[in-house]
C-alpha cells in the first residue's frame, strides 16, 4: 500500500477512543514505518468515544476525498434505554432523571418509530462539537453555560427497532450525514412521554464502506509495520 501517495483504510474503532486517537495512532506508526517526519492522515466522519465501529481514514492525497466520502448515508446499530436521561444523552454523564415506562405499548413504540422516517428537523445535543460563537458546544456545556443550538435538517431512510429487552430498545438506523443518534435516543424518549438515553452505538456502514471490511487498530499497525511489531 502506498500511504504517502494516498490510501483509504477502514478501521473498527474501539470503545473509549476518540476518532482523533485513532488518527494519531495510525499517523505515528506510519511515520515510524515509512521513516518520514509527517504524513497526512484524516478521518471521514467522527465517532464519539462511547461508540464503536466503522471509521474511515484517508492518508496522503486521499485526504482530499474526505468531504466526498462524508456525504454518504450512515448505518448504525445500538440500544436506547427508556425511562432515564442524562444531560449528554448518552453514558458520558450519570443519569439525572427517571421517568415511568409502564404506559409504553408496542403500538406507541411503532408510531414513534415511524415518526422519525423521512426528512426531519433535529436539534444536536448540547454536548456536541457544534460551534457557538466560536466555541465548541461541549466546552460551554461542561462549563455550565446556558445556550441554544439551532435545528438541522436530516434524513432517516430506515429505522428498525426491537423491544424484546424492554425498557432497552435495540435499533438499526440508516441516516444522512449530520445525524446525532444521541438526539434520536433523547427525542424518542420524549415522544413516548418518558426519557431516553443512548447506551450503545456501533457504526456498521458509511456510504459504500462496510464494517465487514474493516480491521482493528492493532491489525492495521501490524499491516503497516510488519508482524514483529509490538501493539501494546
Amino acid at each position: 500500500m502506498n500511504f504517502i501517495e494516498g490510501e483509504t483504510i477502514l478501521v473498527d474503532k474501539p470503545l473509549g477512543w476518540t476518532s482523533f486517537d485513532v488518527v494519531n495512532k495510525i499517523r505515528w506508526n506510519l511515520k515510524q514505518a515509512l521513516n518520514v517526519k509527517n504524513i497526512k492522515v484524516g478521518h471521514a466522519g467522527t465517532l464519539d468515544p462511547l461508540a464503536t465501529g466503522l471509521l474511515i481514514l484517508c492518508t496522503g492525497k486521499h485526504t482530499k476525498k474526505i468531504d466526498q466520502i462524508m456525504v454518504g448515508m450512515k448505518t448504525y446499530t445500538g440500544t436506547i434505554l427508556l425511562g432515564k436521561t442524562t444531560v449528554s444523552y448518552d453514558l458520558e454523564n450519570e443519569y439525572n432523571e427517571e421517568f415511568p415506562v409502564d404506559h409504553i405499548t408496542p403500538e406507541l413504540l411503532e408510531t414513534t418509530r415511524k415518526s422519525f422516517i423521512g426528512v426531519i428537523q433535529q436539534v444536536p445535543p448540547i454536548f456536541s462539537a457544534k460551534q457557538v460563537d466560536g466555541k465548541r458546544a461541549y466546552d460551554l456545556a461542561r462549563a455550565g453555560k446556558e445556550f441554544e443550538l439551532k435545528s438541522n435538517t436530516i434524513e432517516i431512510v430506515d429505522f428498525k427497532i426491537s423491544a424484546e429487552r424492554f425498557p432497552e430498545i435495540d435499533f438499526e438506523i440508516s441516516c444522512s450525514k449530520g445525524t446525532y443518534i444521541r438526539s434520536i435516543a433523547h427525542d424518542f424518549g420524549k415522544l413516548v412521554e418518558s426519557g431516553g438515553t443512548l447506551i450503545a452505538l456501533r457504526r456498521t456502514q458509511s456510504g459504500d464502506s462496510s464494517i465487514e471490511n474493516a480491521m482493528t487498530v492493532d491489525d492495521w499497525i501490524l499491516k503497516i509495520r510488519g508482524p514483529q511489531t509490538e501493539t501494546t
